[in-house]
């Protein structure tokens, strides 16, 4: 149902909504995503893709990029050294800094 996601058919995008989602995702598909960096970044992009068809402006990814990586950082363990980069960045950097770095990555996804 449209009222378990985060984004809808009607461009509205609910950031608190992120957290729920990535909840609901099955464990094993999570870390399968994540065992190739390429396949990780192929995935996020299509993900990206998605937002901007459904009207996300680049704020709008960011934050959901945001809201995601600090899941994966409480939640998941880097599956390859790429990983394990970002999650120290992303551990090293206050709030501020986190959200650029989000910013960073949906460019770099979006590339």
């Amino acid at each position: 149902m449209e009222k378990d996601h985060a984004m809808h058919k009607d461009g509205d995008f609910e950031p608190a909504k992120v957290d729920d989602v990535v909840d609901r995702i099955d464990q094993d598909k999570m870390v399968e995503k994540l065992q190739d960096f390429n396949d990780f970044k192929s995935y996020l992009s299509k993900r990206i893709e998605l937002g901007r068809r459904l009207g996300l402006d680049e704020e709008q990814l960011a934050v959901g990029a945001q809201k995601v990586a600090n899941y994966l950082a409480d939640n998941v363990a880097p599956q390859n050294r790429e990983e394990a980069l970002l999650m120290e960045l992303w551990q090293a950097g206050n709030e501020e800094e986190r959200h650029m770095l989000a910013h960073m990555l949906v460019k770099w996804a979006d590339s």
